[in-house]
C-alpha cells in the first residue's frame, strides 16, 4: 500500500474511501488474460492498483504492471470506466473502498520475462475468457465480462485473435 493510502487510513480508519485506479488486461497471443493471485485477499485479480497523487490513469496502469509483474507494457487501449455501488470492496483487514477504475487492454510484450512481486501476489497465470477462476475478486468481474464480450464480437465477425 502506498504512503498516500496509509496516511488516509490513519486519518479515517477503515471507513469507505473513493479510490481512482487502473486494472490492466495483459493478453497473450491466444487472447488469454494475465491474472495474479493476490496476497491480501487470496483471490485472483488483474495487475493494477490505486492512483498516486499527480498520476494519470495510464501512468498508474504502467507503474502497477511494472511493480507487480516486472513487465514494461506498450500501448494501452481503454476498455472502459467502472464505478458505482457495485464497485464497493471490503478488504479482509476491514478497509472499505469504492473503486473508480479505468481498465486497459495491452499485449504481453514480446520476449518478456515476468518477475512477480511476492509481497502483493503469490502467483500468476494466463486464463482464457471461459476459464476464469471462481475466486476472481468482485471489482474485476465486470471488466473481464466486458473483455469476454469484446472477444465474442471479434470471433463472430471473423476477426480472430488480435
Amino acid at each position: 500500500m502506498n504512503d498516500y493510502v496509509s496516511e488516509l487510513r490513519r486519518a479515517v480508519g477503515t471507513r469507505p474511501l473513493i479510490f481512482p485506479g487502473t486494472s490492466v488486461l495483459v493478453t497473450d497471443p491466444r487472447d488469454r488474460m494475465l491474472l495474479l493471485a493476490r496476497a491480501d485477499t487470496g483471490g485472483w485479480g488483474l495487475p493494477g492498483g490505486i492512483m498516486e497523487p499527480g498520476e494519470s490513469f495510464e501512468e498508474t496502469g504502467r507503474r502497477e504492471v511494472k511493480e507487480e509483474t516486472g513487465l514494461t507494457v506498450g500501448s494501452l487501449e481503454l476498455l472502459g470506466l467502472y464505478s458505482g455501488a457495485s464497485y464497493y470492496y471490503r478488504y479482509p483487514n476491514g478497509d472499505e473502498i469504492y473503486n473508480v477504475t479505468a481498465a486497459y487492454l495491452t499485449r504481453l510484450p514480446e520476449d518478456s520475462v515476468m518477475s512477480l512481486d511476492t509481497t502483493e501476489n503469490t502467483q500468476w497465470r494466463f486464463f482464457a475468457a471461459d476459464e476464469i477462476p471462481d475466486t476472481l475478486i468482485s471489482p474485476e468481474q465486470p471488466i473481464l465480462a466486458d473483455y469476454a464480450r469484446l472477444l465474442a464480437g471479434r470471433y463472430q465477425t471473423g476477426g480472430g485473435p488480435r
